[in-house]
Formats: structure tokens, sequence, C-alpha cells
């Protein structure tokens, strides 16, 4: 960080108090990215809108988070870490409470879309920034990442099983308000945070940049959800994009050049280190969200499960998920970052094949049981250790914009898996479900492949920040 202002120190009582909110922070926000999947058919209804409609609301909310991180990673810097947490969650907050009162899909899109999506984007980049900061060595780093992460993935993981208990027992809206009541929790346990580097408001905002990268992002991604209705837009869609975020690199290589602040330095993309295990992120993501979205609806609408039945059978996903999280800190000390992540991509792989080959031509439901597990104890191993090969791989100033990078990636991971896979699906659902369902997760096992395939360009040593990171004169202040 660029202020000259001391640190405020943080002991080990505190470090404790603070990893609470922090770790609850991220359950909730990806718990609100899975929940939704259970609640197709019952929010089709009661909002008289369809599958796609449900599903674009998904897709954007995690889209917004994918576009917003980058900035508001940036923005921890000139406002202080706590202050854009606790900002996150009261704008998460009030979405949240929108959401429940939605009296059509398009409300339910400025709550849960936009509003939570906004309020997450800002909450998320501190989460990981205070974590890198205030935990000084790598076992100490990984153990909270451990709890961060695996919270992050028991939220996604128990999304659909609470959503769907709280959605058959009272009504989707009352998930809703299960959002706003944890959030207000964690508000009362924020005042344990603790920002041990103050915040420089002197510091300059790349505007244009951050408009740029959120619509690049925003754009390409609105392509690929076009795929089912309309092909000539979504080729449109494709190309604009990527000339949108082509145009935001050449911005922000220019303010580089011209000694100003830019929104994301281009240094951050020389790590390589940091690059691969960034891959690892978006593929891990895409798995998870693609996976839960796929196989939540065709449960709901082809085999006419409800809310609670469809998140009931997604426990296995969630056990397998709390199971490896438990074990990340005796792992973390016993094996290297690279050895885990290879392991878990090997793990979710082995689920995907398992869930194509005993659910077809089985009608019960327990035959999903086992790939599940499988998919969710191969993500949790490997969650933690890509966050920390990441984080640990810059210095403490450049923190809020790896973390913004670090967390758009992993975010449009979601975002995509929930496209890419859902959109396979709602094509081919009213036709030929059984083939659209084992297109779309041999798609998301081909993914995985890619994941494992960076994996194992990974360094074997672990990361070191001053070795292998940019110089900080690449983001001084103009």
């Amino acid at each position: 960080m660029t202020s000259a202002a001391a640190a405020v120190p943080v002991t080990a009582s505190s470090l404790r108090k603070m990893l609470l909110p922090l770790a609850l922070a991220q359950f909730i926000c990806s718990f609100a990215g899975s929940n939704m999947n259970v609640m197709i058919n019952d929010i089709s209804h009661d909002l008289n809108t369809d599958v796609q409609g449900v599903q674009v609301c998904i897709t954007l909310f995690l889209l917004v988070m994918a576009a917003l991180m980058i900035p508001c990673g940036k923005l921890t810097d000139r406002l202080g870490r706590k202050r854009c947490f606790t900002l996150g969650l009261w704008t998460y907050g009030i979405g949240a409470v929108l959401s429940a009162a939605s009296p059509g899909i398009g409300v339910l899109i400025l709550g849960n879309s936009i509003l939570e999506g906004v309020g997450t984007a800002l909450l998320i980049p501190p989460v990981y920034i205070l974590t890198t900061m205030v935990f000084p060595d790598m076992k100490s780093r990984a153990r909270a990442f451990g709890v961060i992460s695996g919270m992050g993935g028991i939220g996604a993981a128990t999304g659909p099983l609470i959503g769907g208990a709280i959605t058959t027992g009272i009504s989707w809206r009352a998930a809703f308000i299960f959002q706003a009541l944890i959030i207000g929790l964690i508000v009362l346990l924020a005042r344990n945070v603790i920002d041990p580097v103050p915040a420089d408001p002197t510091r300059p905002f790349d505007i244009v940049g951050a408009i740029l990268s959120a619509a690049g992002l925003v754009v390409l991604v609105g392509g690929i959800m076009a795929a089912d209705t309309n092909l000539a837009l979504m080729a449109v869609l494709l190309v604009v994009g990527a000339l949108i975020l082509a145009g935001f690199f050449v911005w922000v290589r220019r303010r580089e050049r011209a000694g100003k602040e830019a929104l994301l330095s281009t240094s951050l993309f020389r790590n390589r280190t940091s690059n691969l295990a960034l891959v690892t992120q978006n593929v891990q993501w895409q798995m998870l969200m693609g996976t839960s979205f796929v196989v939540s609806a065709y449960l709901q609408v082809v085999r006419h499960y409800n809310a609670i039945q469809t998140g009931v059978i997604f426990t296995a996903a969630t056990l397998g998920i709390l199971l490896s999280s438990l074990a990340a800190g005796p792992l973390a000390r016993k094996y290297e970052q690279r050895t885990l992540i290879l392991a878990g991509f090997v793990v979710a792989i082995a689920g995907v094949i398992v869930l194509l080959a005993m659910v077809k031509g089985h009608p019960g439901a327990w035959y999903f049981a086992p790939g599940l597990f499988l998919i969710g104890t191969g993500l949790g191993v490997m969650l933690t250790p890509s966050v920390n090969v990441v984080q640990s791989a810059f210095p403490e100033n450049l923190q809020g914009e790896i973390s913004g990078l670090s967390r758009s990636v992993s975010n449009l991971g979601s975002s995509i898996g929930a496209a890419v896979a859902g959109t396979i699906l709602v094509v081919g659902i009213s036709s030929n479900p059984g083939r659209a369902y084992g297109v779309a997760m041999v798609v998301l096992a081909f993914v995985g492949l890619i994941g494992l395939g960076a994996t194992v360009f990974l360094p074997r040593s672990e990361p070191s920040a001053e070795a292998d990171a940019p110089s900080p004169s690449a983001t001084q202040l103009s």
C-alpha cells in the first residue's frame, strides 16, 4: 500500500475474531450463487417466467460480481478495506430484502442480480486482501484461506439444500430473508474487523478502465447466453466483447506508459505461477456452478423433484466439500499446493464421469450421489491452494489488484459455467433432455481437463512474492 501512515497492530485474539465475519461473508455470497438453482420451478410459477428467465437471473448475479470485482478490489486502497466490506454488506442486504418482495422477474433481477451482485463485488475483495495482509506466513495463511474458501465451497454446496428446505417449507422468498438475516449478523461481527493499513483517499481511480473492463465481460457472457436463441447475435456479442476487452488492455497499457495509475497493472500477468493458478480457479468454479445448475434443473424440470428433494440430493456434494475443507489445514502442511490442485482435478473429473455413467438409465435419485460426492471432494481439496498460490505470489502493495483480479476470474468462471452448461441444457431440455444433460456434463468434464493441464505446468516449489512478483514501481502513483 502507498499510505505512509503506520499500520494498525493485529493481535492473535483479533485475528480469530476477524476470521469469523470474513468466512461468513464468503459463505453467504457463495450460497447466493447456488441456492436459486432449486427454486427454478417455484420462481417460474410465482413470477410467470420460465427456466430461461431464472437462468438469466442467476447468471447475471454471477456476471455482475465478475465484472465489478477488479474495480472494487482497486477501490479498497482508496476507501479502505473495512469500509468497502461494510458498504458491500449493506448493499447486499438491501438487495436480499428487495428480492424477497419481488412482484416480477424484473424486480428480482434488480434485487438479486444487481444489488446483491454489487454488494458481493464490494465485500469479497476485502475478505481476501485482509486475510493475506494479516496472516504473515504461508502456513497460517493457508489455514485461514482454508476456512474462508471452505466456507465458500460449503455455501455453494449447501445453497441447494438450505434453499430447498426453506422453499419447500415456507417459500422461495423466505430464502432471501435468510440471506438478509445472515448479512445482519455479519454486520454485527464486522465490528471486530481491523484494517491493518489506513485508506489512501488521494489514490486515483481509473474510471474509464473500470467501465471498459465491466462492459467487456458483460457483453462477452451475454453472447454465451444468446446461444440458445440467436446464433448471429451470439457471434456479434462475442466479437464486440472481445474487442472491448482488447481496448481495455490498450487503455491500461497507455496509462502505465504515461506514468499514471491504471485500474489493473499489466505486470500482474507476467507472473507465470499466478496466471496458471488463475486458470485453475476459473475452471473450478465453472465446474461447481455448471454442475449445480445443470443437475438442479434436470432434477426439477425433467424428473419433477421439488426443491427440498433436489437439495437433499446435493448433500453428497456438500459432504464432499465439507470433509475436504476441514482437511485443508493438515493437507497444506503435508503436501505441496500443486499436488493438492492436481489431485482435486483428478477426483472432480472422475466425479463427472461417475455422474454420467450411473445416472444414465437409472430413475432413482441416489444414483446422483457418488458422482456429486466426488465432485465436491475434488473441488474442496483444490479451492484453498489455488487461492493461496495466487495471493501469495504478490507483495502487500499489489494485494488490492490481485485480489480483485482473482475474485473476478473465479466469478467469471461461475457465470460462464452457469451460462454455457445451462444454455446447453435449456436448448435441448424440451426435445431430448437426457442427451442435453449428457452433453452439458461432458462439456464440464472437458473444462476440468483444461484446468488439470494448467496445473501440470505449475512449479513444484511454493511461490515467492519477493522473487516472482512484479516490481512495486509498476503501480506507484503518478
